[in-house]
């Protein structure tokens, strides 16, 4: 059974290819936003990044659409166009209405917006709001906004439930309101009818001393699910921040479900901030990224740069990767008697051992416990080594990359 609060949040993993509207109402979408846009080359953009696959999946909650939108940077910006919802009040009005008219209410199961209800659910001249994490300091809508309206309206020409939900109602709920509502219409035009409900006598319903068994537990979910989206707000944390701590605890929780144990229940607190700042990668950061790398800098007592590199390593290979990074050792010869000609061998150069590093100039293999050899790199002339390439038991596999 779809809760109440499931039915209020849904979410496009994909989306109907394309970026022009094919319906009416998908067009009266697009100028809600296009008629308050000061800058058409904008709209172009986004446009173009709508048709090549710019936006990621796509959550609509009442209120609001949210997506991650790709732009030239590594980092994808948080994009969101918010629309008001409709009071109780509008929505018991609009629902009565839709039961009233046979020929809405066919319309609306039919997936099209009803022509009688365009004017009040269709959102009006700068009624679609937008808003981005990207640093363009123009007016409203950026290129990344319009891309989410462009894949948005793509959205709603399949589905007006988009739109009633962005509204403040799930498809459920309403098509069970209708329901209700239909019916007392069609008791009212025939008010002889008797209703006839299924039920058991009172005394029999009296007599039961016994209680029914509990019913069998539910599966467990495959997958933990996306967190909810959380408003931005001056007074609050960051929306990004919560969003990855509740999808960081849900993976967390579903992983205790499953198989009883914490797989980050052995971690210390190093290694815990490393493991949440390698979700951001450490070029191209947003502001939200450099807050959350800072503060995770104080709580460990290390700087930036510290937990920039550590996280990595930890990008590299995990905690194996960010042992390697912390801890020097000395391993037996044998791997090193291996790893010296074999590299040679692939004119990948002489490399000088210490400890569990071979080193050559500006490139760098280190040896770990579990027998994995871990690549690193620096700038010609300083000793600033940083993990790169994924670990490898072969040690030319490793530095190729």
């Amino acid at each position: 059974m779809i809760t109440a609060r499931e039915d209020r949040r849904r979410t496009f993993e994909t989306v109907p290819a394309g970026a022009e509207a094919a319906t009416w109402w998908g067009r009266a979408w697009v100028r809600a936003l296009e008629e308050r846009a000061p800058d058409a080359a904008r709209l172009a953009r986004g446009r173009a990044y709508a048709a090549e696959g710019h936006v990621d999946a796509v959550t609509v909650t009442p209120g609001r659409i949210v997506a991650y939108v790709r732009g030239s940077k590594a980092r994808p910006y948080r994009t969101e166009l918010a629309l008001a919802a409709f009071t109780d009040a509008e929505w018991a009005e609009v629902l009565e209405d839709v039961a009233a008219d046979p020929a809405a209410l066919a319309a609306l199961l039919e997936r099209e917006v009803p022509q009688s209800l365009a004017g009040r659910i269709l959102p009006g001249a700068g009624e679609l709001t937008a808003r981005c994490s990207c640093p363009d300091p123009a007016r409203p809508p950026c290129k990344h906004a319009a891309a989410l309206c462009y894949r948005a309206a793509r959205l709603l020409d399949t589905d007006p439930f988009v739109l009633l939900l962005l509204r403040g109602r799930g498809e459920r709920e309403l098509l069970d309101d209708l329901a209700r509502r239909n019916a007392a219409h069609a008791a009212r035009e025939r008010p002889d009818a008797v209703p006839d409900f299924p039920g058991v006598p009172a005394r029999a319903a009296a007599a039961r001393t016994f209680l029914p068994p509990l019913p069998a537990p539910l599966a467990a979910p495959a997958v933990a699910g996306q967190p909810p989206v959380y408003p931005a707000d001056p007074a609050a944390p960051d929306p990004l921040a919560l969003e990855q701590l509740a999808g960081d605890a849900a993976a967390r929780a579903l992983a205790l479900l499953t198989t009883g144990e914490d797989p980050i229940g052995g971690l210390g607190l190093w290694q815990d901030a490393v493991r949440l700042a390698s979700a951001h990668p450490t070029a191209g950061l947003t502001g939200a990224a450099r807050a959350l790398y800072r503060d995770l800098a104080r709580a460990t007592g290390r700087t930036t740069t510290d937990l920039a590199r550590a996280a990595a390593a930890w990008r590299q290979g995990g905690l194996p990767a960010l042992t390697v990074l912390d801890e020097p050792w000395d391993p037996p010869a044998g791997p090193f008697d291996r790893a010296r000609p074999s590299l040679l061998a692939a004119g990948l150069g002489s490399f000088r051992p210490e400890r569990n590093r071979l080193t050559d100039r500006t490139r760098q293999l280190r040896l770990g416990r579990e027998g994995l050899w871990y690549a690193y790199e620096c700038r010609p002339g300083t000793d600033d080594w940083w993990p790169t390439g994924r670990p490898s038991p072969d040690p030319v596999s490793a530095l190729r990359g």
